[in-house]
């Protein structure tokens, strides 16, 4: 798993690579919430590069997500591949958190 970020103005971009599983889901949360300044109003994590993610992955993104949305911060996903997406909507996780086809898309729904 690797998780490399950037900012556009107010939103920090974090890309997921590799495979998040019990193994890493742990590091994986750590190294998203380490990223995140206060000063962040949303948060993109954008999947195009992730292979796998286990419901240990998921858990950190719903975690992650229930940070931010209590200090009022905006959270989106990104670009995943099918399965990745199909993983997201079988355990009915794209019903609670935005899921967005690329990553323009993302900016804007989180600007």
């Amino acid at each position: 798993m690797e998780l490399n970020v950037e900012r556009q103005g107010g939103t920090l971009i974090a890309k997921a690579a590799g495979r998040i599983d019990g193994v890493n889901a742990s590091d994986f949360e750590q190294s998203l919430s380490g990223a995140i300044d206060d000063s962040d109003t949303a948060v993109i994590v954008d999947l195009a590069d992730l292979s796998y993610i286990s419901s240990a992955g998921l858990r950190a993104v719903l975690l992650t997500a229930k940070a931010l949305s209590r200090r009022s911060a905006k959270f989106a996903l990104c670009s995943p591949s099918k399965p990745i997406r199909e993983v997201f909507e079988i355990s009915g996780f794209d019903k609670i958190i935005d899921i967005h086809d690329s990553r323009e898309a993302a900016l804007s729904s989180v600007g």
